[in-house]
């Protein structure tokens, strides 16, 4: 696991070039129906992509002519704003449309909303909706390529993608590394996913948090429980600090916001007790003294900026896969 991935990109003008293997979806709305070779594809064609975001001109003409719509009907910062970067850097054009300034909100259905955006000649949809399964249930009602930007309490497949990638980027492999995923697992998209990519590729997982917050039900997707986060900081390879998601919350599920950081928060003297060289991940945005302390969210340990780099990477390549792949 100390293994450093390679660096090394050839020049990407139109497409990565690494395919033995054929991308073959319409659509990238989970990591539950993807096969390990599918999600190591996607990791692959972002390493060949990660190279444009250095040059002088950060552009391809990958997609040159393409729209994507994005359609953000939750709140978004990161994801949105990668996506749109992504769909620059490929050279397609993108138009955004949120919940609040929708015809939604006046009583139009979601499907009849995509269909009408569908009409006006869009070449892929990126979605984020408040109702788990939204993405699904798009999927076979237009015809064009659907990609999950994050859907109720079900998944968020490119922040696990990124998240996949840059553990991949940093130990060179995912094959008997232990990942624990801290917080509150109930509310999480980005642990459902999490916990499907990594256990295809061969990663152990492990989520730790109060009982209020750690679905008993969790252990069937081959994951372990803790409910304590200093019994296994020894034992693991990456630390993915997840956000409280006070939001979601419909009572109060720990005593204190004080409390909860006390026993699930990583500081410095925990990141002490850790493996010398542990990744810690978040996907943010990070409650700084909740989740994290900011000497551990800005140390030398923390990738959370790389996440940031890498998801870049890892949304060109998913808009590159699902608009060209099958052509």
């Amino acid at each position: 696991m100390t293994k450093k991935a390679s660096s090394s990109s050839k020049e990407t003008d139109s497409k990565p070039d690494n395919d033995k293997f054929v991308w073959t979806r319409k659509d990238l709305v989970g990591l539950d129906e993807l096969s390990a070779e599918e999600i190591v594809h996607i990791l692959d064609t972002a390493q060949s992509f990660q190279e444009v975001s250095t040059r002088s001109i950060k552009k391809v003409p990958a997609l040159r002519g393409k729209v994507v719509a994005l359609l953000f009907f939750e709140d978004s910062t990161r994801t949105r704003m990668s996506f749109e970067l992504a769909a620059s850097r490929l050279s397609a054009d993108t138009v955004f449309l949120s919940g609040k300034g929708s015809s939604t909100s006046k009583g139009e259905t979601t499907l009849d909303t995509v269909r009408n955006v569908e009409a006006m000649g869009v070449d892929a949809f990126v979605i984020r909706h408040s109702q788990s399964g939204a993405p699904h249930l798009l999927q076979d009602k237009v015809n064009v390529p659907i990609i999950n930007a994050g859907d109720g309490q079900h998944e968020h497949p490119t922040q696990a993608l990124l998240d996949i990638f840059t553990i991949r980027q940093k130990l060179g492999t995912l094959e008997g590394v232990r990942v624990a995923i801290v917080g509150d697992i109930a509310h999480s998209r980005v642990a459902r996913s999490n916990i499907l990519g990594l256990k295809k590729l061969g990663a152990e997982v492990v989520v730790v948090g109060p009982p209020t917050l750690v679905p008993s039900t969790i252990t069937a997707m081959g994951c372990e429980v803790s409910n304590s986060l200093d019994d296994i900081l020894d034992q693991v390879d990456v630390i993915n600090m997840l956000r409280i998601q006070f939001e979601r919350f419909a009572s109060n599920l720990f005593p204190s916001v004080r409390e909860y950081s006390s026993l699930f928060g990583m500081n410095s003297k925990r990141l002490a007790k850790c493996r010398k060289n542990v990744l810690i991940m978040h996907p943010g945005p990070i409650n700084r003294g909740v989740e994290l302390t900011s000497d551990v969210a800005d140390g030398p340990n923390s990738c959370i900026l790389q996440q940031v780099t890498n998801g870049l990477a890892v949304r060109m390549a998913v808009l590159y896969l699902v608009s060209r792949g099958r052509e």
